[in-house]
């Protein structure tokens, strides 16, 4: 019963933005309706793939009852439930906030309500690329998420948007160019883009050919995930965002890339000689993110070049090859999904309040807004790795990993590892101390060209200005409750992977142990037509 839900993620969001391009910009209440609904929808779906995923193994469904290679296939194992679950979670938390914050107001002024369709059409692209067993179709899953997020990313239409967008749409049509080339390549060599009968077909192809797939494949999902050396165009594109937007990218789309990469190199090419590869690019893209984000005096950019930076522990873990390192690696991407959401939302929070996120320009603020210190310091410690917090204990089970490896590069890795974890909560420490503790200085104006005289002045506007419109920044001294509710939810969720960090643990091994073992995820997509 429960596997008839497969599809669910993907088609029931695409319904529902089919829904609200009929209904256009006529009914407010109705869109932000559909959106929380449909969102919530998903997440119940996403538990309940979970809990059977993980009792009873892989589900497959087979779109139009056609079996493979004719048909395509969704598959939900324990790996794309374990996503579907904290990318919903997500999903939801970060529309309930952008709905409070009259993120989307503006869209209604234009001929189609545009806003809650792009969300959605992104939302499942994400699900489809999370549970597609088809290289193809994992190809169309990365066009429907890139397409909805170049219009969250533009929304607005400043000239900084604009640019940004454009670097970003240019990259994205690159990856996705080379995608294709490899999909022809893979389908050339093997007869199929089904990825349970590439795992069989993949191992009798002579090495240099299937050197030359993974390698093509592996190119295009590291531009995607922004690792070392292809994650120069990340910290340029996300920060330009409004604050909602920036969140679910910087929290979301990077780990489908990392996602496609731990698919890729467990499933399609386990063992490889690329393995060795992925642990240099692991060392370098710790390193040079977390040295960007110490040299940052704005927020949105030290936080862009600490995703990319922690985005190495995530290649760290799938470079190992080993059950611990993928365990390591899985329970970090869920750690870092959330964590990195719910501080670019407290970012958001900060610019409304302050109406900049530039360090020098900011102060006193844990007085004027102690919850928004809160906020702010609970996440940004546990993305630092403070102990007992989920950071802490992600970059503990890789750091064990490492050195049940051994080896020269394990153990640099490891090193690295710890010297970028310092780093970050230096870079962490400085916003805290700038933003939050010093008081502000007399005179410092804001980004509206309001002088701030003492630290009791306060930025507002007319009343029924707030929100987002025309790209402006609005300044508010007041915070709508969702917007505060839906970050908390976030703050909340990332700390209880500390209080469930046992039964958490336990899955992402469970995880690890299936995609190691690869026959769990064949058989149920392959069945007796192997």
């Amino acid at each position: 019963m429960v596997g008839e839900l497969v599809a669910v993620p993907v088609l029931l969001p695409l319904f529902a933005a089919g829904l609200k391009l009929a209904i256009g910009g006529r009914s407010r209440r109705l869109q932000a309706l559909i959106s929380v609904v449909t969102l919530s929808a998903v997440l119940v779906v996403s538990l309940l793939l979970l809990a059977a995923a993980d009792t009873g193994g892989p589900l497959a469904a087979h779109v139009g009852g056609w079996a493979p290679p004719v048909g395509i296939a969704l598959v939900a194992d324990r790996l794309s439930s374990l996503m579907l679950v904290v990318s919903s979670a997500v999903t939801l938390c970060v529309m309930i906030y952008s709905l409070a914050q009259a993120y989307a107001d503006q869209e209604y002024a234009a001929p189609l309500a545009i806003f809650h369709p792009a969300y959605l059409i992104m939302v499942a692209g994400v699900s489809d690329a999370f549970l597609s067993g088809d290289l193809f179709n994992l190809f169309v899953a990365f066009e429907m998420l890139l397409s909805g997020s170049y219009v969250l990313l533009t929304f607005g239409g400043t000239e900084s948007r604009i640019r940004a967008g454009a670097t970003y749409v240019l990259i994205g049509l690159a990856s996705s160019l080379l995608f294709l080339v490899g999909i022809a390549v893979s389908y050339g060599a093997t007869g199929t883009v089904s990825m349970a009968q590439l795992a069989e077909r993949f191992q009798v192809l002579p090495d240099y050919l299937k050197l030359l797939v993974e390698l093509t494949l592996l190119l295009v999902f590291v531009v995607k995930a922004a690792i070392f050396p292809m994650s120069a165009w990340l910290p340029d594109s996300y920060p330009t965002a409004p604050a909602p937007a920036t969140a679910l990218f910087a929290g979301l789309l990077t780990k489908v890339g990392i996602y496609s990469v731990i698919r890729l190199e467990a499933l399609l090419f386990p063992g490889g000689p690329v393995s060795v590869l992925l642990m240099w690019a692991a060392l370098l893209t710790m390193l040079v993110g977390i040295f960007g984000a110490v040299a940052q005096t704005d927020i949105k950019r030290m936080l862009s070049f600490t995703l990319v930076s922690h985005i190495g522990y995530m290649v760290f873990g799938v470079g190992l090859s080993t059950v611990a390192g993928m365990s390591g690696a899985v329970f970090y991407v869920v750690h870092h999904i959330t964590v990195q959401t719910s501080l670019f939302l407290v970012t958001g929070l900060i610019e409304r309040r302050a109406g900049t996120t530039s360090l020098d320009d900011l102060g006193g603020l844990m007085r004027l807004a102690p919850v928004i210190a809160v906020l702010f310091f609970v996440p940004a410690m546990n993305l630092a790795g403070i102990p007992p917090m989920s950071g802490f204990l992600g970059k503990l089970n890789l750091v064990q990993a490492g050195v049940a490896v051994g080896g020269a590069l394990p153990f640099l890795l490891v090193a690295g590892g710890l010297v970028t974890s310092l780093l970050t909560l230096y870079a962490m420490a400085t916003a805290w101390s700038k933003a939050f503790w010093r008081a502000p200085a007399p005179g410092t104006a804001d980004r509206a060209g309001t002088v701030l005289e003492s630290e009791e002045t306060t930025l507002t506007r007319a009343p029924g200005t707030e929100g987002i419109t025309g790209g402006e920044i609005v300044t508010s001294t007041t915070m709508p409750a969702p917007m505060l509710g839906a970050t908390t939810a976030l703050v909340v969720l990332g700390l209880s992977y500390t209080v469930l960090a046992g039964p958490l643990s336990a899955l992402t091994r469970r995880t690890a142990e299936e995609l190691i073992a690869r026959e769990p995820y064949i058989s149920a997509v392959l069945g007796s037509t192997r």
